[in-house]
């Protein structure tokens, strides 16, 4: 009976959890740390020009991560970048697409062209950045409402 009281008590004096260090958007929880270490909301606000002030938080599925961002002129939800990671046995060395031509862009592709004209809206809204890893790979689909292609071209480089 010692042995019960002591184990509630212990139990009792450990520190309640920490609250979560993210900002949720729409009732999502918190990104894995798994996930937002290929690419962090700090480095999104570095190259696409973002701030505290235009973010608007984030929310996790399995296997990613989408940061919301107030869209100039654009309705709430459509701006955004979302980053997907999935871990794989053999990774491709470069992206297969039926939708896009990708380019290099340092050790990270990014869609350049439209492959058909019914893909040209998809390229004109968002900007795709791929990224072959050891096991798995990175995949960023950045709205251009938060990034132009040139601010995509410098988040590609944030990737790891």
């Amino acid at each position: 009976m010692g042995t019960l009281v002591v184990l509630v008590t212990v139990l009792a004096q450990q520190p309640a959890a920490a609250p979560a260090a993210c900002k949720i958007y729409k009732g999502a929880g918190c990104c894995e740390a798994t996930v937002t270490q290929h690419l962090t909301k700090e480095a999104v606000f570095g190259a696409c020009g973002e701030s505290d002030a235009t973010y608007l938080g984030e929310q996790a599925s399995k296997d990613s991560c989408k940061y919301f961002f107030k869209g100039a002129g654009a309705p709430e939800g459509e701006s955004f970048v979302q980053l997907y990671v999935q871990t794989m046995k053999e990774v491709p060395s470069e992206p297969s697409d039926p939708f896009f031509k990708w380019k290099k862009v340092g050790r990270v592709f990014m869609t350049d062209k439209a492959a058909s004209p019914k893909a040209a809206p998809m390229l004109a809204s968002g900007t795709g950045l791929w990224l072959p890893g050891n096991g798995f790979m990175v995949s960023v689909n950045a709205s251009t409402k938060v990034c132009t292609k040139p601010e995509a071209a410098k988040l590609a480089r944030s990737l790891k």
